[in-house]
């Protein structure tokens, strides 16, 4: 049995995280920590989160998260961020006039726009529904997982897929992107680094897709 630690920071849809990671390793202890201790001992570490990055942020810290998250990954620990949890490892996301994540990956999150359009078409914001995602580098968590499989989104803000810190790089170029979707403009759907694995969309909402990519994150040993 391994020990799975959720990090309850007060903002995402932890249940839901939490039955599916049960659903894929039923003989696993899965945990909702809200605190550093609480996730002592963990395996592998779940960054979720759901809400406004602000929020998020002063949420994590304030709970003592940052640094349980980068000495895990300084230890080598398999980590997982869903959705929010995704960007508030970025440098600094637009939302709320502008707030600093937690700088571990460069990329910037930005605001899809009020006039978002794709062909003529006028786009909807936030990105709802499901959208494809095509794999941009090999990875032990995209394994029994077809390339161009659909996944479940819900954001209003991206890290876009041909930016890095060093200003445009596209996205083949750019070796921080794991998985890219289009949406009027190519975003981040998955990014990855040694043992951090972290996604835009939803895998617990994703039906068998995500489900796979849960089961993969289960038994991945932290090494590409």
């Amino acid at each position: 049995m391994q020990k799975i630690a959720v990090l309850d920071y007060g903002m995402g849809n932890l249940h839901s995280v939490a039955s599916a990671l049960q659903k894929v390793a039923p003989g696993d202890e899965v945990v909702l920590a809200t605190t550093p201790e609480q996730a002592a001992g963990a395996d592998r570490l779940l960054v979720p989160g759901v809400g406004a990055i602000r929020d998020c942020m002063a949420g994590f810290t304030d709970a003592g998260f940052a640094p349980l998250l980068k000495d895990a990954i300084g230890s080598g620990l398999p980590v997982l961020g869903i959705c929010v949890g995704m960007q508030i490892m970025m440098q600094r996301s637009e939302e709320n006039n502008g707030v600093d994540c937690l700088g571990i990956f460069p990329e910037p999150v930005k605001f899809f726009g009020n006039d978002l359009r794709h062909g003529g078409e006028r786009l909807k914001v936030p990105h709802m529904g499901w959208n494809q995602v095509w794999q941009k580098q090999a990875h032990p968590l995209w394994s029994g997982i077809v390339d161009g499989s659909r996944f479940y989104f819900v954001h209003s803000y991206y890290v876009p897929a041909e930016a890095s810190a060093a200003g445009a790089v596209p996205a083949e170029n750019n070796p921080d992107i794991a998985g890219q979707a289009e949406y009027g403009v190519s975003l981040a759907a998955a990014v990855a680094r040694e043992n951090i694995f972290a996604t835009q969309f939803h895998p617990e909402k994703s039906a068998d897709s995500g489900l796979q990519l849960l089961k993969n994150f289960t038994a991945w040993n932290g090494r590409v």
